[in-house]
């Protein structure tokens, strides 16, 4: 049996994305069809998560109409969840698309103040769902006003609960759980460069780097995604490094969700880490064929990890 997973998404939104002929200021921008997905770190991965077979759960907060569209969305996608209502209403994203030049334009708002308490609910509900074992996704940014140190809570409580607590993070927050130490941490290159405190240009760098959180206790695995270069994952078993497959991108958005979701799918699954690697790869370069804000598609992954290199370092 796979062993189970868990997320935790204290920003979440209604990610909406649509097109216009082109944009350009002042101008009424008339829109194509419009779509509506659930986002938010923790929940796309819980939605790639259950894309690869497995039956996670994700816990988030979510207020007002837009809340209620949020859990229906995540609901339609069958995955499981636990809301903690909150009195603001949840936010909203937006990605449009100019169809002249093919870019796409991402707005993304700051999402509601929680109350301490809403807060503290949240990590409770978090918490009372995890047992020994138990992968523990916390992912994407916290809502305004949420202390830095959130996350390391989030890390204390995984910790009492037996669980491997997996965080997607950056900033004081990222730096905050790693001193708690955590189970896998997926920074990006500028993630890593700030926990490192300089900026890390070359490969030697990256992987001197990595290895450093994991000799000081900070992560037991640090995957590190380098968008077209690829990606580096590293334990005290050694350290692998992958190609990023040549596609032409549509949209950047829920790629690194899409890599993290299959890489703890995967992991779950008691897959080797080699493995596990290659369809995380596969899975944040699937990301890029999908359209506005969709995520990585399991027929897309398993036709791109066929080309995932994987190495040894």
């Amino acid at each position: 049996m796979p062993a189970p997973i868990v997320t935790l998404t204290m920003n979440p939104a209604v990610d909406v994305a649509a097109s216009a002929p082109e944009i350009a200021p002042f101008r009424k921008l008339r829109c194509g069809p419009e779509r509506r997905d659930a986002g938010g770190g923790g929940i796309n991965v819980a939605r790639v998560v259950r894309r690869l077979g497995a039956d996670p759960l994700a816990v988030f907060p979510a207020g007002g109409s837009i809340g209620q569209l949020l859990a229906k969305l995540v609901a339609a996608e069958g995955v499981q969840c636990h809301v903690v209502p909150i009195a603001a209403e949840t936010r909203e994203d937006f990605t449009l698309l100019d169809d002249k030049t093919k870019f796409p334009y991402r707005f993304v708002l700051q999402g509601p103040h929680l109350t301490a308490a809403e807060a503290e609910a949240c990590v409770s509900a978090f918490e009372s769902r995890l047992a020994p074992g138990t992968f523990a996704v916390a992912s994407g940014s916290l809502p305004p006003g949420t202390p830095d140190d959130f996350y390391a809570g989030a890390a204390k409580a995984a910790k009492r609960a037996g669980a491997k607590f997996v965080l997607d993070s950056s900033g004081d927050a990222l730096k905050s759980a790693l001193d708690q130490g955590v189970y896998l941490v997926k920074p990006n290159r500028r993630e890593l460069s700030s926990v490192a405190g300089e900026m890390l240009e070359t490969e030697v760098q990256w992987l001197t780097a990595a290895r450093g959180l994991v000799a000081r206790g900070k992560a037991e695995i640090v995957a590190l995604t380098l968008a077209d270069k690829g990606a580096l994952l590293v334990s005290r078993d050694g350290a692998l490094r992958a190609n990023a497959p040549a596609v032409t991108p549509v949209s950047t958005v829920g790629a690194g969700d899409s890599f993290l979701g299959a890489l703890v799918a995967m992991l779950a699954r008691g897959e080797a880490f080699k493995d596990a690697f290659r369809a995380a790869v596969a899975a944040g370069t699937a990301a890029l064929l999908a359209a506005g804000t969709e995520l990585a598609r399991p027929a897309d992954i398993a036709e791109i990890a066929a080309r995932v290199d994987v190495k040894e370092l």
